[in-house]
């Protein structure tokens, strides 16, 4: 798929549908001072460290280049040896264990290989040598490992902006999008699945049939609702997958204290971030998101900051169980803690919940061929995205699975094994072209 872009874009003030190109900003707060995500092997990061922990980080890099860890068994032995046990420790540890909730000696080798295969010491030494020369500049950067893009485009009103435009145009094509309406059952029959039954908010159920259908519900609730039910072998397969959810407070804010005290309108040449990675000990948020960064239109008064705090839980456990109130006090006071916020700035307040949102490396997944291999007999089914093949793609992959799933019934071809190869290897599959581009800049949708 080729991204064309064209060289001057509309004014996002006058439309809507627009993407902004974006320059990605990621650090990590980590005794109180800024670290560049990923981790950047530079005279400020080995200053900041100070020059003892910087030695010991060397050392044990040298150490685990000369004696890797062999086989990969778990995810620590897989970072261990491409950062060395003491950057392991120092950078990863703690804020992988608070997405997972489990010890990384626990996780999988087969979590690393997914998410950031090519990330390691020497990728980092040749990504800022490409910047030096001046490399990987444009907007497509093709070569570029996924963690280390510097630029994306982004919807005006953020990633939900552009399925209500995907609705919008699947309504106007005489296509129907049901809104609060899940599925319960589906029915099969002859190596085939006719149809699904689903139940509105009421209640109310209804019967729909089809000749093609794409799942990106949770893996462990379509074999739940499997009907006549799936073998025994299978659904406990399904049953056994793990997931973690995903909380978010939202915090309304006249300034951050962060920075030395930062308004909105100084956000930009202060605190660009996106991401701010909180490796901060003693406090549960992991990650803040500063929403004015990801796009200004995105914050309705430009005199506030909105950030959101995220926190990794499972569901029902005591954080997911919280009170709003109650957690919106524990994230005020983490940050306070810490020396982001000031608790009499707060504005405004909300927190999300969201269930299942990362599918886990451990259960039962090492047996998820099984459910892959029976659900693989019927062709009219296709699994996407991240739930759907319970496999911890970033967007851009989840999306390309349902796009290679459409392009081969489109073509009359079997794409059932291709799209389970995406992402497993380290290039993009998209191709692409695009020009060079300012923060701020913008193309059409």
């Amino acid at each position: 798929h080729t991204l064309e872009l064209p060289p001057d874009g509309p004014d996002p003030d006058r439309v809507d549908d627009v993407m902004l190109v974006r320059r990605r900003v990621s650090r990590i707060l980590y005794a109180r001072q800024f670290f560049d995500y990923p981790l950047q092997p530079t005279l400020q990061t080995l200053s900041r460290l100070g020059w003892v922990k910087s030695a010991r980080i060397a050392g044990s890099y040298g150490l685990a280049r000369l004696l890797p860890v062999r086989p990969e068994r778990s995810l620590e032995d897989f970072l261990t040896n491409r950062f060395g046990r003491h950057l392991y420790q120092t950078f990863f540890r703690e804020y992988t264990e608070k997405v997972w909730g489990v010890p990384c000696r626990e996780i999988p080798a087969d979590w690393g290989a997914q998410r950031i295969k090519g990330v390691s010491i020497a990728a980092l030494i040749r990504h800022g040598l490409r910047r030096l020369h001046g490399g990987g500049g444009d907007l497509a950067q093709k070569h570029t490992e996924t963690s280390l893009i510097e630029q994306f485009l982004y919807p005006k009103y953020g990633p939900g902006q552009l399925w209500e435009k995907v609705a919008r145009l699947v309504e106007g094509r005489g296509g129907q999008v049901l809104y609060g309406t899940r599925v319960v059952r589906l029915h099969h029959e002859g190596g085939r699945v006719l149809s699904v039954a689903v139940q509105d908010r009421q209640g109310a159920t209804a019967t729909l049939t089809g000749d093609w259908f794409f799942s990106t519900m949770p893996v462990c609730d379509l074999i739940g609702g499997w009907n006549p039910p799936a073998p025994a072998s299978v659904q406990a397969v399904a049953r056994g997958l793990p997931y973690r959810a995903f909380l978010t407070v939202g915090l309304l804010l006249r300034r951050l204290r962060l920075g030395g005290g930062v308004t909105a309108r100084q956000l930009a040449s202060r605190v660009p971030d996106n991401w701010i990675y909180i490796q901060e000990p003693g406090v549960k948020v992991g990650r803040m998101q500063i929403f004015n960064n990801w796009s200004p239109y995105l914050v309705a008064d430009p005199e506030t900051i909105w950030i959101g705090l995220e926190y990794f839980v499972n569901e029902g456990d005591p954080l997911w169980s919280l009170p709003d109130d109650a957690m919106v006090r524990l994230a005020a006071g983490e940050l306070e803690r810490i020396g982001v916020i000031d608790p009499e700035a707060i504005l405004d307040h909300v927190v999300i919940r969201m269930p299942k949102t990362y599918p886990a490396y451990f259960g039962t997944y090492d047996r998820l061929a099984e459910v892959r291999g029976y659900l693989d007999r019927f062709p009219n089914l296709y699994l996407l995205g991240r739930n759907g093949m319970h496999r911890y793609n970033n967007q851009d992959h989840s999306m390309l699975t349902a796009m290679t799933a459409v392009d081969g019934i489109l073509a009359g071809e079997d794409v059932h094994a291709a799209l389970w190869n995406i992402n497993t290897e380290q290039d993009y599959h998209e191709t692409r072209s695009a020009p060079t581009g300012n923060v701020g800049t913008t193309r059409a949708v």
